[in-house]
């Protein structure tokens, strides 16, 4: 007899369907969904997601129940079947109870876009602290969500001798649980302790740092790599690069400082994600010149500018000097180009252009020496080499020479 053979579709990635519900207060804070859902959708590609359609909803008010209404419930559960999703992704964030009744409803895997950004997260994280950073992040999102994980963290049992010495297995979690996070913390107090330390030898070393900032995908990785020959990761995608990386870029004056890749930001960014990476963005705070890099091709570009001021007032480095670089102008509309912000602290570049980024070098150590010019003596006095003077009208004296008041 010849063996039947069964497609059981374990080679299958996830098939999401994204849901989101648009209520009063979404209307109130002037966001757009629809932008929202197709950055969900790029979130979705990045954890490596298919996406097989979306589903949005007008209502006043979440749900306490389903968060979406009971009808778009079934609306949701009747796409699912039709798409044979495994997953529904939605663009808010839900509540444990709104995760494990929708779960029972729908049958399929219930994630929101907090955990979503954890998992793609926990993914790119390589090296010890940001592991560290990513586990903490996801033990915060889960402790107040285990009373309603139905189908991932349920009770043993209910009656004798299913409590155990006096806790159930939902206590026995929560326990776990934040011992682990008393045990991160302190794990990654350390690295702050570490951080604080470097950060001092640079400053007692005269070490100068710029940070790059900016909403995630705006070509952070790509600047660092082409003014630094350093040898990072860049991709077409949201959070390609997580860990900070630092490399060293010389000045037209031949002073080096140091340039910093941060982690991007995204609108919604997770609270918990915020804490747990306060070691890394406290770099921020410390640097002596920001870098907030613009998606200039992109159409939401001002509302991402204000999410990364919003985040950046937040770690307490909304004061800090900066310079605003429009990047991907290559890629925008020519109609659009006049709409960017101008002025002494705003440009426009192409990451791949050479004289761009010539001038975007030039306009950093003009930022960095303010209102300073390099000055060489005169000839006929003791040299002493060079020396920097703020600029000052000079005097002239009876020989000829200018003289400068300190």
């Amino acid at each position: 007899m010849k063996p039947n053979t069964y497609d059981t579709g374990a080679d299958r990635g996830e098939r999401a369907l994204l849901v989101s519900l648009v209520t009063e207060a979404v209307r109130q804070s002037g966001a757009d969904p629809a932008h929202s859902m197709d950055e969900l959708a790029n979130l979705a590609d990045t954890a490596g997601v298919e996406v097989v359609g979306r589903m949005m909803q007008n209502r006043d008010v979440p749900d306490a129940r389903w968060f979406v209404g009971k009808g778009k419930a079934q609306e949701i559960k009747a796409m699912i079947a039709e798409e044979a999703a495994t997953t529904a992704i939605f663009d808010q964030e839900l509540s444990g109870v709104q995760v494990r009744n929708l779960e029972e409803e729908l049958d399929v895997k219930i994630i929101d876009r907090t955990q979503l950004i954890l998992d793609i997260f926990a993914g790119r994280a390589k090296t010890r602290e940001g592991i560290l950073q990513v586990e903490l992040a996801q033990l915060s999102y889960l402790l107040p969500r285990l009373s309603g994980q139905g189908k991932n963290l349920s009770r043993l049992g209910g009656g004798i001798g299913t409590r155990g010495p006096g806790e159930t297995k939902l206590e026995t979690d929560r326990r776990h649980i934040r011992g682990r996070i008393t045990e991160l913390k302190r794990q990654l107090e350390g690295v702050m302790a570490h951080r604080k330390l470097h950060r001092e030898r640079r400053k007692k070393n005269g070490v100068v740092q710029v940070a790059l900032v900016g909403y995630t995908n705006a070509g952070k990785s790509t600047l660092l790599r082409q003014l630094t020959s350093a040898d990072v990761f860049a991709e077409n995608k949201l959070f390609a690069t997580l860990d900070p990386t630092s490399r060293a870029l010389s000045l037209p004056s031949g002073k080096e400082v140091l340039l910093t890749d941060t982690v991007g930001f995204i609108q919604n960014l997770p609270h918990d994600l915020v804490a747990a990476f306060r070691a890394t963005l406290e770099e921020v705070n410390e640097a002596d010149l920001l870098l907030h890099v613009v998606d200039a091709s992109s159409p939401m570009r001002d509302r991402q500018r204000a999410v990364v001021d919003e985040v950046l007032s937040e770690l307490g480095a909304g004061g800090q000097p900066s310079l605003l670089v429009y990047n991907k102008i290559d890629e925008c509309p020519p109609a659009a180009i006049g709409l960017l912000a101008g002025g002494p602290d705003a440009l426009r570049v192409s990451a791949f252009s050479a004289r761009d980024m010539d001038s975007l070098v030039r306009r950093i150590e003009d930022k960095l020496l303010g209102d300073v010019r390099l000055l060489s003596l005169p000839r006929g006095t003791r040299r002493v080499g060079r020396a920097c003077l703020p600029r000052r009208r000079s005097a002239r004296t009876g020989d000829g020479r200018g003289s400068f008041a300190a």
